[in-house]
């Protein structure tokens, strides 16, 4: 593949949360409430990533922890800027955790390897469950999480790599909220339930609903190929022994856009882990409630129809990973 084929596909469907790299790092053990850039060591790679500490964590307080994938072609702190997810870690009291993906070209152009999908880290086999392990250890040996709430969402391929999280690493993460794409693991062999709130427009013009080949990216004719959001949804509704039939939760509309949102609940599950779907009409694949700005003629129109960060912090700090060994992964349920 040429290099510039690689930089295009590296592209992926987050163009949307790229943004400026952040200057220096921070090191040392002890980490006081505001945003630090550090880096760690995972095999033979050295990987980076942001972490947002709120203000709570100053009083000693054992607190959740969120790990947010930033979309292919981004990288962390263009996440951060967009999503929003500081300001509701500051107000409610959870750490957010923001890693890098990798590429070839520093701390730009970052994928992560989510399964059939993206670009660098798919091609070298970037083995990303381990660097998500590793983060919430490392994180874990610097400040009082509560191990039995940790979470995952994540954009475009980000969210896809939610998914691989959720379906090979099941005890890590007590919750997942993808937003904008579907879960593309080569085989699907989950084990153990887990609870999913996943987001996307159905007029997505990149990360396409129906799946499908995607779009070329800008200037290239490099293109990805997408799974259906719906079957692959239902693939977890199946395991967590949920009921065929969601129920209608409530429906949103942005008069200014005409943007509608359907938030559908398949509830009452026998495993205790609920999977919900937020169906928006209008939005693009940017992430909603943020701006894209000049990139939504390549995205498609932002929304203000719902609040992503806001939701996926809702829908995820409902249930806690019970103590069981890691063999078993344990059962996320209800958190109190």
């Amino acid at each position: 593949m040429s290099r510039a084929r690689c930089i295009a596909t590296a592209l992926f469907v987050g163009l949307v949360v790229a943004g400026p790299i952040g200057a220096g790092h921070a090191k040392g053990r002890t980490l006081g409430p505001g945003t630090h850039d550090l880096e760690m060591k995972v095999g033979d790679r050295s990987r980076s990533y942001f972490l947002h500490v709120p203000p709570q964590a100053a009083d000693g307080e054992v607190l959740p922890l969120l790990i947010a994938f930033h979309g292919g072609g981004g990288q962390a702190e263009g996440y951060r800027e967009q999503a929003g997810f500081d300001a509701v870690a500051d107000r409610e009291g959870f750490v957010v955790a923001y890693p890098d993906g990798s590429g070839r070209l520093g701390r730009r152009l970052l994928t992560w390897n989510a399964g059939t999908c993206c670009g660098f880290a798919a091609r070298e086999e970037v083995d990303d469950v381990a660097f998500a392990r590793a983060l919430v250890a490392e994180i874990a040996a610097t400040l009082a999480i509560d191990r039995s709430r940790v979470y995952a969402t994540g954009h475009s391929n980000g969210a896809m790599m939610s998914y691989r999280v959720a379906a090979e690493a099941p005890d890590l993460v007590a919750a997942i909220a993808p937003v904008g794409a579907a879960m593309v693991l080569e085989s699907f062999e989950g084990k153990h339930p887990m609870p999913v709130l996943h987001v996307h427009s159905v007029d997505d013009p990149r990360a396409l609903y129906e799946g499908g080949l995607g779009p070329p990216f800008p200037f290239t004719r490099s293109r990805v190929m997408h799974n259906a959001v719906e079957p692959e949804l239902q693939r977890w509704i199946v395991l967590n022994a949920c009921p065929d039939t969601p129920k209608l939760v409530e429906e949103r509309r942005e008069e200014a856009t005409g943007h509608t949102a359907r938030h559908l609940r398949w509830s009452q599950c026998e495993s205790g882990a609920d999977v919900e779907l937020w169906k928006l009409t209008g939005a693009g694949h940017g992430w909603p409630g943020g701006d894209a700005g000049r990139r939504q003629r390549i995205v498609g129109p932002d929304t203000k129809v719902i609040d992503a960060s806001e939701e996926v912090w809702r829908f995820v700090s409902r249930f806690r990973k019970d103590a069981q060994p890691e063999a078993d992964a344990g059962v996320s349920s209800p958190a109190d």
